[in-house]
This record gives C-alpha cells, sequence and structure tokens, in this order.
C-alpha cells in the first residue's frame, strides 16, 4: 500500500477490525518513511453475473433497476428500508450462488417474487401482476388462490 503523505510503498497494519457487519476490514496503517498514518477498507469484489434478456441481449446486472421495481410493488406498503436492503443483499447472493456468468432476466424475476411473497403479499401480486403479464382478472384471481393455499405454500414457491 502506498503512503498517501510521501508516496513510499512501505507500510505497516497497525490495526485491523471488521466493519459493516463482517463485509469489510479497516486496517490502520503506518508509514515507514514519515510516520503518517492512515486508514484503509478492504471489501471482497464479488462480480454480479450479467442479465440475458428474454429477446437474447445481456446487460450488466442493475441494483438500481431492481431496487426500483422492488420499491414500486411496495410503494405505501408497510415495510422499512432496512426490509427492502436485506430483501435485496439476498437476491443478490442468491444470483451470485449461481456461480453462473449470465443468468437469464426469469431466474432474476422469480427470485424477487420469491423475496416479496416472503416479505408483503400485496406486493407479491402487484409484481406478478406486471412481471407475468395478467391479462385478466381472472389471473388475478388464480394467483391470490395459489397464494392462500396452504398446499401451494408448505414448500419454498418454486
Amino acid at each position: 500500500m502506498h503512503c498517501p503523505f510521501c508516496g513510499t510503498h512501505e507500510t505497516k497494519v497497525v490495526d485491523s477490525r471488521l466493519v459493516a457487519e463482517g463485509q469489510q476490514i479497516r486496517r490502520r496503517r503506518e508509514c515507514i518513511s514519515c510516520h503518517e498514518r492512515f486508514t484503509t477498507y478492504e471489501t471482497a469484489e464479488l462480480l454480479m453475473p450479467r442479465v440475458i434478456k428474454n429477446d437474447g441481449s445481456r446487460q450488466p446486472f442493475d441494483e438500481d433497476k431492481l431496487r426500483a421495481g422492488i420499491q414500486r410493488a411496495l410503494e405505501k406498503r408497510p415495510v422499512s428500508i432496512e426490509e427492502i436492503e436485506a430483501c435485496i443483499t439476498r437476491i443478490k447472493q442468491r444470483l451470485r450462488a449461481t456461480g453462473e456468468r449470465e443468468v437469464p432476466s426469469r431466474e432474476v424475476g422469480e427470485a424477487v417474487m420469491a423475496e416479496l411473497r416472503k416479505l408483503d403479499e400485496v406486493a407479491y401480486v402487484r409484481f406478478a401482476s406486471v412481471y407475468r403479464s395478467f391479462q385478466d382478472i381472472r389471473e388475478f384471481r388464480e394467483e391470490i388462490e395459489r397464494l392462500s393455499d396452504p398446499v401451494a405454500n408448505s414448500g419454498d414457491g418454486e
């Protein structure tokens, strides 16, 4: 690590601590030459898979687009920002856990629906109506019946 004060290549770690719920390491460093101290943060660089759209095109994973869709479904629902962020984190972990470099957009949508189903049933139906392109009230009714069926809900929904 280069010293930000004098530019030398020799620094030593004085203290290391986990921060951000164990997602980062905070390191206090001291320059061997000028003895100035500074802090660095270390995080794992985890790449998200690219998303294969229905038309076959490929796009980088867009967390902001994911967040916007979830927030739209949860609009005016009693769900905290912390719950939304935890939901987004779980979806990203699920996609990374596939180990694939590319995932179909359908897989992203199904992950969102699984999380929304646990988080808020109204938001789930809102999202499902757009995602599955419900054409009439019958399709809404069928989805609501599936949601309220204890047999259908005994698994993980996938």
